[in-house]
Formats: structure tokens, sequence, C-alpha cells
């Protein structure tokens, strides 16, 4: 037990910049069996963004708390993830081979597309969630209860197709340094199940509501397979910025079938 703890404490430190125990350090062993845990602070993350946007909606507009709950994810994970989304924009978009894609994606200032990109991408999850929230207020006495599982299927969901690559793919680069270079080890049943499980759980209790809407799963996978094969074609794997650019494209893409799903079918 005080094991799983500190490794559940070293994804959060890790996925995070919510403090945790002095104790814990980024050892690379109990980074690679932090995966376990990563659509779990999908959870934490969800669960933030969720009482930011409660908060705020009893004196302002659902769209206002919608951007302060978006606001909210950002600071608790430091743009981890939206970070890597702008590099893969800049990558992938400027670049031809695999050399100068991961060179690209290693610099740490923001292009042209990747400033296009973050831009375009926060206007989507801005949009779709406040539709989503407003349709949910207007035709569910559980509303409040409804969004709270939207803002935490969301983040689990996109997390679990984010970390279930490195289950399928090789890491990419060969640079011993790099951030989530532990990460891509060789994952045991107890990484693989421990994902599913957190990643998964929101979405069943979303179900429980409507059970169509499991078929959400359908087009988040999809987008997963084609990022990952896409991944493979240009750079023979993955990075951690394609993990985290997996990440929030899925949470889009959960998002945008969520509303499809629970208002036309």
């Amino acid at each position: 037990m005080k094991k799983e703890l500190h490794i559940f404490f070293t994804a959060l430190m890790f996925y995070t910049r919510i403090p945790c125990p002095k104790n814990i350090t980024h050892h690379p062993d109990y980074l690679n069996k932090a995966t376990r845990y990563f659509p779990l602070i999908g959870w934490i993350v969800g669960s933030i963004s969720f009482l930011a946007y409660f908060l705020f909606s009893f004196f302002l507009s659902v769209e206002i708390a919608v951007i302060l709950a978006i606001i909210a994810s950002i600071l608790i994970t430091g743009a981890f993830h939206e970070d890597g989304f702008a590099d893969v924009c800049d990558g992938f978009g400027g670049g031809w081979t695999k050399e100068k894609i991961l060179m690209i994606m290693k610099d740490s200032a923001i292009g042209a597309y990747g400033a296009i990109g973050l831009v375009l991408l926060f206007l989507l999850k801005f949009k779709l969630l406040s539709e989503a929230v407003l349709y949910y207020q207007t035709n569910y006495a559980l509303s409040s209860f409804l969004i709270f599982l939207l803002f935490v299927s969301a983040h689990a969901l996109s997390r679990l197709t984010a970390i279930s690559i490195i289950f399928t793919h090789e890491y990419s680069r060969d640079d011993a340094t790099s951030k989530s270079k532990p990460i891509a080890k060789s994952n045991t049943w107890k990484e693989i199940i421990g994902a599913f499980i957190f990643g998964l759980i929101p979405l069943l209790a979303l179900s429980y509501f409507k059970y169509q809407i499991l078929l959400v799963l359908i087009p988040v996978f999809l987008t997963r397979y084609f990022l990952a094969r896409y991944f493979q074609k240009w750079i023979d794997g993955y990075t951690g910025d394609c993990l985290g650019a997996t990440q929030q494209v899925c949470e889009v893409v959960y998002y945008l079938s969520l509303f499809l799903v629970w208002k036309f079918i």
C-alpha cells in the first residue's frame, strides 16, 4: 500500500503542479509504474475544473464560468498537455523528416502552427463545453452532477487514450535525458488494467443516465488510432509531446461526440 501511494504521488507530481510529499521524486522506476494512475489524475483535474465552473456559475454567465474552468485545468497541470499539443503542431507542421520534426518539437519556442493550433483548440473546447453545459442545465434535473461527470470523464478518458499509446508503440527519441523517457519502458498488466479501469469508470457512471453515451468510445479511440498511426509514419513512434497532443485532441473529440450522442441519439 505504501509503495502504491508512492507511485500515485509520483504520477501526481509529474502530471500536475499539486504539492506532494517531500520524499517523492521523479525516479524512473516509479514514473514507469505511474502510468497506471494517469487517468486517475484526470479525475483530480476534472474535479478541480468542475469546482471552478460550479463556484463561478453562481454569479457569472455559463460561458465565463466555462472559460475559468478551462483556466483552472491549465493552471493545475501547468499547461503540460497544451504545450505538447503546440509542439506537435509546430513539429509536424514545419518538419518533413523525422530528425527535423523531433528537433522542432524539442525547441521551447512556440511557432505559428502551434499558436494557431492552440487558438482553435481552445475555441472548440470552450464552445463545445458551453453547449453541453447549457444543454444539461436546460433538460435535466441532475444537471450539476451530470456536468461533474462530464468534466471528470473527459479528462480521464482522454488521458487513457494518450497513455495507451505507450502500450502499443515505441518511444521515438534516443535522448536518455528526455522527461518522458522513463514512462516508455515496458509496462506490465498492472499498468494496462489500472489505466483502463480509471479511464473508463467515469464514462460508465455517465452512461447510467443514457447508455448510448458509450458510443463516444468509437470516435475517441478512432482518433487515438489515427493519431498514433500518423506519429508512427513520420517519427517511428511517439514522444511525450505526442501523448500531450493526443490527450488534448481526444478531449475535444469526446466533448463533440458526447454532445451529439446526448442530443440526437
